[in-house]
């Protein structure tokens, strides 16, 4: 129990949502449900609610009253009989157009001016945030995952649940935009979720209002800083890129994942760090190596949807008891 329940307050909680395709999306939900388990609140009730990118779209959907078991049943292939998502067809396979990406729009640069804001800038902004600008232009739209935010929230507004937080990037600049935080632009919340989840290179950029942003996941899988001076006392992160526990894959292509893991998951901890010199206590958990066997090479593969919720429903409580006691240590 914390100091300001010992006292009769109930802690300000916040929640951050990371990224990590479909496939880490699918991996979050087990990991929420292990998460009201242990701490006894539900998802929905955190003061603030950060999602980036596949985050954005659970963000998105418990902020509407989504519970996450109805989440867990709908990833389970189980009928959803309440809430905002009875009776609505949702494959989240489909609303991403497939788990491969299509040709490109062109062969040039997605954004030279991102490409020259980056010359102006050196070493100010993160690699993957740069390399986003010279990726072509994505041919993938998010239509589907449009329709599914404005199915359950009111079509053009934002989220009935005043905390919920949405991050992408602007994709002139690489400047990272935290929609629904006060002083952000006032956008749709279908917009802003579309944007977080648009990777550079396979979705096409989205524009809103003027400009155009892409994936939040560009600058960081996880942002889990943005909550720092939230007045949170309590942060949970959900953070399917970060692993404190790796396998050792033989494909080469298994090993460069790990390897760009570890360097995820130190941001992610760097960030956390920040959260807690403002006073906050941090718990986040990522997927073990159990979890990432069941996920495999490709984050949007959905045939692995159900074996990947499982998986995570049965790690996850150990996951967050080792992240209670890194928060012990903090």
């Amino acid at each position: 129990m914390s100091d300001v329940t010992a006292v009769g307050r109930r802690p300000r909680r916040g929640l951050v949502l990371g990224g990590g395709g479909v496939l880490g999306g699918t991996w979050a939900i087990g990991a929420l449900a292990r998460m009201e388990e242990e701490y006894g609140f539900r998802a929905s009730e955190a003061d603030v609610i950060v999602g980036t990118s596949a985050g954005s779209v659970l963000a998105a959907l418990l902020g509407a009253g989504v519970s996450v078991d109805q989440l867990r049943q709908h990833y389970n292939d189980e009928a959803v009989t309440e809430g905002p998502l009875a009776g609505y067809d949702f494959d989240p396979v489909r609303a991403t157009g497939g788990h491969r990406p299509a040709m490109p729009r062109s062969l040039g640069p997605g954004s030279p001016r991102l490409i020259g804001s980056t010359l102006r800038r050196l070493g100010q902004l993160p690699a993957t945030a740069v390399l986003s600008g010279f990726l072509p232009e994505g041919a993938r739209t998010l239509e589907r995952l449009g329709h599914l935010i404005d199915a359950v929230t009111p079509m053009g507004e934002w989220s009935p649940h005043p905390g919920v937080w949405i991050v992408a990037m602007d994709y002139a600049d690489g400047k990272r935009v935290v929609f629904g935080r006060p002083g952000a632009p006032v956008v749709p919340l279908a917009d802003a979720v579309m944007a977080s989840c648009s990777i550079p290179g396979w979705f096409a950029p989205v524009p809103i209002r003027g400009h155009t942003y892409v994936d939040g996941g560009a600058v960081s899988a996880t942002s889990v800083d943005v909550v720092a001076h939230a007045g949170l006392d309590e942060v949970y992160v959900v953070a399917p890129m970060v692993s404190f526990a790796m396998d050792r894959p033989a494909g080469v292509a298994h090993r460069l994942e790990r390897r760009w893991r570890e360097e995820v998951t130190k941001a992610a901890v760097r960030e956390a760090d920040v959260v807690r010199r403002a006073g906050a206590t941090v718990r986040m958990v990522g997927p073990g190596p159990e979890d990432l066997v069941a996920i495999g090479s490709n984050l949007m593969d959905g045939a692995r949807i159900r074996l990947v919720l499982q998986t995570s429903l049965g790690t996850s409580r150990a996951a967050w008891h080792a992240a209670d006691d890194v928060a012990q240590v903090g």
